[in-house]
């Protein structure tokens, strides 16, 4: 059962949650991917309102966000098991199908072609209006060499942000 929520009411809740890691799912090929993602604004562009998700080049999930163009994000309430972050932001849906390996539950998205997520209920689905690819040379300085430092796996492993309309919010009961 989905209980319809006004977005604004959560986002506290929301934006709160995605420091601590949050899901974004997408599907392509009829197979959906899931990755926990720990970056993400939450807020009104061209009088609609959007989340947007923050996806490196190297990721499977951008391979299928290019291809399919609509993700969920999905948000943990109350207790839950915390593994679900761990897996999901360290291993690859190239690699292994998450779905299965952990157990989630898939729920048919409303107005997407993406299933929302049982096990962390607080669900927005989304379409992509805009994506736009990091500018290396206009991110800070100090956040560059945080984030995308030369000699890690994530040198010059930059960003797209894919600002997603929110066209349905509700929580799984």
């Amino acid at each position: 059962m989905h209980k319809q929520i006004n977005v604004w009411e959560y986002a506290g809740q929301i934006t709160e949650n995605v420091g601590k890691g949050i899901l974004l799912t997408t599907q392509a090929d009829g197979k959906p991917n899931t990755m926990t993602i720990g970056w993400g604004t939450l807020g009104v562009q061209w009088g609609r309102p959007i989340f947007i998700a923050f996806v490196r080049e190297s990721r499977y999930t951008k391979a299928l966000l290019e291809k399919n163009g609509e993700f969920t994000v999905n948000v943990p309430m109350g207790e839950f098991d915390k593994n679900i972050l761990g897996v999901c932001g360290t291993k690859s849906g190239r690699d292994m199908d998450k779905f299965a390996q952990l157990g989630l539950t898939a729920v048919p998205g409303r107005t997407v072609n993406v299933p929302a997520i049982k096990q962390l209920p607080l669900t927005l689905e989304c379409k992509v209006i805009y994506k736009q690819d990091q500018d290396p040379a206009a991110i800070d300085p100090e956040c560059d060499a945080r984030y995308y430092a030369k000699g890690t796996a994530n040198e010059n492993d930059y960003h797209t942000a894919y600002y997603g309309e929110i066209t349905d919010a509700y929580i799984l009961e």
